[in-house]
């Protein structure tokens, strides 16, 4: 049977996708045991990792950064050289503050946890946040060791985009905001009355647009905050504060403007120092599709300022790794689901149902059950996710489909605001896959979704068969953006185009900021019968700032 492309699809921030790979997909995954390169290529990770804080205890670096919606949330990852990055833990497994972490009442889409920080202090590590969502209030986790987990020590006021900060004296203080300061206990358990609460003095005629992104170090007695800055039509770049006194006066200078490779002005981010006293920048770049990457560059201090890029202030293109001899580590991976737990690299689409996912019941399978009645994909449950990666990536799997029901849909999608969806969908004794674009309006203030705008593009009529193999190919080079859809129902022969491309519209407020490839499944009838789709092992995946996800759910009321 030839395999067929089903579509080509310009991704707008979000991947979907169905769950196992087949033999013959070309694995891009790269080898654990491979010993690095002395140089690497700019972006250092060319995957969503947004909103990144980076600190160095012993020879190790930690970082975290933004995934909102996705369960378990507040990605934290480590490395032995700011280059080679693995998922180590999360702060947390799942939200409750309101039923909408559920897709009750609304959705988290865009929001939940964000801008998280991260600091050690006497022997234990800090990491505060606060959800962008009712009830705004801040969460501060703790840990002795960060791959053995996160333990909830104490919630308080809201702070948007913090800096947690520890000072010589023992004193400890929150930066936030545009340029808020305000002093907190020294256990941590809250805001210390009476203490420092106060806004800097960070405006001033250039700076009227938008100015966030709190990062604060001390370095030779001197307080440093760095925030993105994005003057009224001007360029997005990286400011750096100073002041002797951490209230203030602070002086202002820009030390980082640069449309890297083309792509947007990179901005956002921090600095941090090796075991050698180099310095170096973690600052992202925004880069459409594949979400928020990471760029790596140089910091040296010039007439007390950290100035970041090359010898022209500019992100560098290649260089030296900071740390020689390390493994090359993969940030996204494959998985067999023959284990007993889901590997650490997936994330839910929202909390999951637990009764309705297993990997007990058919060995090597990630098995999704239905679970709920919901009128489009937006609303399922149980959508599990992991990144996709630039420059180029592919993932695939294989769907049984051997218990589809009558009403049932199952399948891969890039799965954001405006999203194309690869579905097998089974009416009546008729098996069908049905390529589909489709876009969702939400509300404002509860996320709801409040019609989804959907568009069929193609329909093939599959034969008898117990199993349909799924892929997709991504493309997030420079003004590219684009995904391939394809399907086999045997895993072996090459592809065939079945239709053309078309440009997704990015629908900036549409966006969760996010790519997603996402198996699902789902029934689309009135009367519920549990069902159940197994999706097999995932080998050649390498996602990155879009996610590959899986989810199984009763997707509809009525027929669409």
């Amino acid at each position: 049977m030839i395999q067929n492309k089903i579509w080509r699809w310009p991704l707008a921030c979000a991947l979907a996708f169905s769950a196992a790979a087949w033999s013959e997909a070309v694995s891009l995954e790269r080898n654990q045991a491979e010993v690095q390169a002395v140089t690497f290529k700019n972006p250092v990770v060319w995957a969503d990792v947004p909103d990144p804080d980076v600190i160095r205890v012993g020879d190790y670096f930690y970082m975290v950064s933004t995934t909102m919606h996705l369960m378990p949330g507040a990605p934290v990852m480590r490395s032995r050289d700011l280059v080679n990055w693995e998922t180590v833990s999360y702060l947390f497994d799942e939200l409750h503050e309101t039923p909408k972490y559920d897709m009750e009442e609304g959705t988290v889409y865009g929001r939940g946890q964000w801008a998280t920080s991260i600091r050690y202090h006497d022997g234990k590590f800090y990491a505060l946040f606060s959800p962008n969502d009712v009830p705004y209030r801040s969460f501060v986790y703790t840990t002795d060791d960060p791959a053995k987990g996160w333990t909830l020590h104490s919630r308080m006021k809201h702070f948007h985009d913090a800096s947690l900060f520890f000072d010589d004296d023992g004193r400890v203080y929150v930066f936030y905001g545009t340029g808020q300061l305000t002093e907190l206990e020294a256990d941590l358990s809250g805001v210390k009355e009476g203490g420092v609460d106060m806004t800097l003095q960070v405006r001033d005629e250039e700076e009227k647009g938008l100015l966030e992104g709190s990062r604060v170090i001390k370095h030779d007695g001197k307080y440093y905050l760095l925030m993105i800055s994005w003057p009224n039509g001007g360029k997005r770049r990286q400011l750096c504060y100073r002041a002797d006194k951490i209230t203030g006066p602070y002086e202002k200078k820009v030390i980082l403007c640069d449309n890297f490779a083309g792509f947007p002005y990179v901005g956002q981010g921090t600095i941090v120092d090796d075991a050698k006293g180099n310095w170096y920048g973690v600052i992202f770049q925004d880069r459409g599709g594949v979400g928020r990457v990471l760029t790596l560059s140089p910091c040296h201090w010039i007439d007390g300022w950290p100035m970041l890029g090359d010898e022209d202030g500019r992100v560098p293109e290649t260089m030296e790794v900071p740390v020689k001899g390390g493994p090359v580590i993969p940030l996204v991976v494959g998985d067999e689901f023959d284990g007993d737990k889901l590997k650490m690299e997936w994330q839910w689409n929202h909390n999951p149902v637990d009764e309705a996912w297993t990997l007990k019941e058919h060995k090597g399978f990630l098995r999704l059950k239905t679970n709920k009645v919901v009128s489009n994909l937006y609303e399922a449950r149980n959508t599990l996710t992991q990144r996709m990666e630039g420059p180029e990536c592919s993932g695939s799997l294989a769907l049984e489909v051997g218990g589809m029901k009558d009403g049932d849909r199952a399948g891969l999608a890039a799965f954001n605001g405006h999203s194309g969806i690869l579905t097998v969908e089974k009416e009546g004794k008729d098996l069908f896959l049905v390529m589909s674009e489709e876009v969702v309006s939400l509300t404002d203030k509860e996320k709801k979704v409040t019609g989804v705008e959907r568009k069929e593009c193609a329909r093939v009529k599959l034969p008898r068969t117990k199993k349909v193999y799924l892929r997709v190919d991504a493309d997030f080079r420079l003004k590219r953006d684009i995904a391939e859809f394809y399907y086999s129902m045997d895993g072996k022969e090459r592809l065939t185009l079945l239709h053309n491309i078309f440009h997704m519209d990015t629908r900036e407020q549409l966006q969760f900021d996010w790519s997603w490839l996402l198996p699902s499944g789902l029934n689309t009838k009135d009367f519920i019968a549990p069902s159940s789709f197994d999706f097999s092992s995932t080998r050649s995946f390498t996602m990155g700032g879009q996610y590959c996800a899986v989810s199984a759910l009763n997707i509809m009321a009525s027929r669409m």
